[in-house]
């Protein structure tokens, strides 16, 4: 539970904190765009530098952010290894049957390493600075302009608010019912393939069951107090837009601009 990131924000004063959860998103959504123009030594230097200086700027201890790598490790490992494996061109290391390792497959692996780190880390580092129902704020207020084309933004950003509000609680029903289970003496960790998957089995009724109950309780609570939908609702959060929060998109635009005219 501790190495728990989503839904996860650690409090503080440093400058990304103070940013505009608009602009983070923003920053984040410019950024995964941009890294696809890192395909060589220097726009990736330059991408890790910055990466890893917006993260001291945010005074987080680095095991946070190696902790929302774990969840991603099998598919970093096999989509780099399916680079090495299978990529062609450059000169042949290594040869056998349908396998081979050359250089331009070393360099893609390498590539696709660093940019499923910076995306993560980027990613990680806006979860951990920005309040849950900030984030979901900020998509309301982005996506506001949908509403004539009679898109429901406000129920949109209602959903996902409620979605990161529910995920610790949902782990931790999770974790009591485990705890339960392997009291009746239920193992998670033996067996094969197949009996493990046959373990999760009585994780997942209690867990969907005691999800219905609180969706359908929330449900209730929200009738009770009068909700009638985004039309007319005042906010009590209130989002503002600074000279900082500017000056942050800017900033990833010249990074952008770098990575254009240095890529290969």
């Amino acid at each position: 539970m501790d190495k728990l990131i989503l839904g996860r924000y650690i409090p503080g004063q440093s400058f990304i904190h103070r940013l505009d959860p608009r602009s983070k998103l923003l920053a984040m959504m410019i950024f995964i765009g941009i890294i696809f123009w890192a395909n060589n030594l220097w726009t990736n230097l330059i991408s890790f530098s910055f990466v890893i200086g917006l993260v001291l700027l945010s005074k987080i201890k680095l095991s946070y952010f190696l902790n929302g790598l774990k969840p991603m490790i099998g598919l970093i490992v096999f989509t780099t290894l399916f680079q090495v494996f299978f990529a062609k061109g450059g000169e042949v290391y290594w040869s056998l049957w349908i396998f081979q390792v050359t250089s331009f497959g070393l360099k893609q692996a390498g590539i696709i390493l660093t940019r499923f780190i910076l995306i993560i880390f980027f990613s990680t580092l806006l979860t951990l600075t920005t309040m849950p129902l900030s984030l979901a704020d900020a998509v309301e207020s982005l996506l506001k302009p949908l509403v004539y084309i009679k898109v429901p933004v406000h129920e949109l950003g209602l959903m996902l608010s409620m979605s990161l509000r529910f995920v610790p609680t949902l782990m931790d029903d999770t974790q009591r019912i485990m705890n339960a289970q392997r009291a009746r003496g239920v193992e998670f960790n033996e067996g094969n393939l197949m009996q493990k998957i046959k373990a999760i089995i009585p994780i997942l009724i209690p867990l969907f069951a005691s999800s219905f109950k609180r969706a359908d309780a929330l449900a209730t609570a929200m009738e009770a107090r009068g909700y009638q939908g985004g039309n007319g609702r005042t906010k009590y959060r209130q989002l503002s837009w600074k000279l900082t929060d500017t000056f942050t998109i800017l900033t990833m635009c010249l990074l952008g601009l770098t990575l254009y005219l240095l890529k290969s």
